[in-house]
């Protein structure tokens, strides 16, 4: 299991790629920030995946943001789970 790759979830409807990215870079160097979207519309489905280059930077991102309030949510942070086939 990747332990640099967090799941974001619960997101606000209204953060983006940039506005993500810009939220953790405080714990560390960012590999990728993404938030996923619908195919069709290109809205945000409300959750996203941030990779950091050290595990260190991960656990501290978790430690600090998760369960913490973004833009009035309360957003859940924590390590990303393989995708299942």
């Amino acid at each position: 299991m990747n332990k640099k790759k967090l799941f974001i979830g619960n997101l606000p409807w209204s953060i983006d790629n940039d506005q993500l990215n810009e939220i953790f870079s405080k714990f560390g160097t960012i590999v990728e920030a993404v938030v996923i979207t619908e195919r069709h519309s290109g809205r945000s489905k409300g959750f996203g995946f941030v990779e950091y280059e050290t595990e260190e930077a991960a656990q501290k991102a978790i430690d600090e943001l998760n369960e913490k309030e973004v833009d009035g949510r309360k957003i859940f942070v924590n390590v990303a789970k393989p995708k299942e086939e």
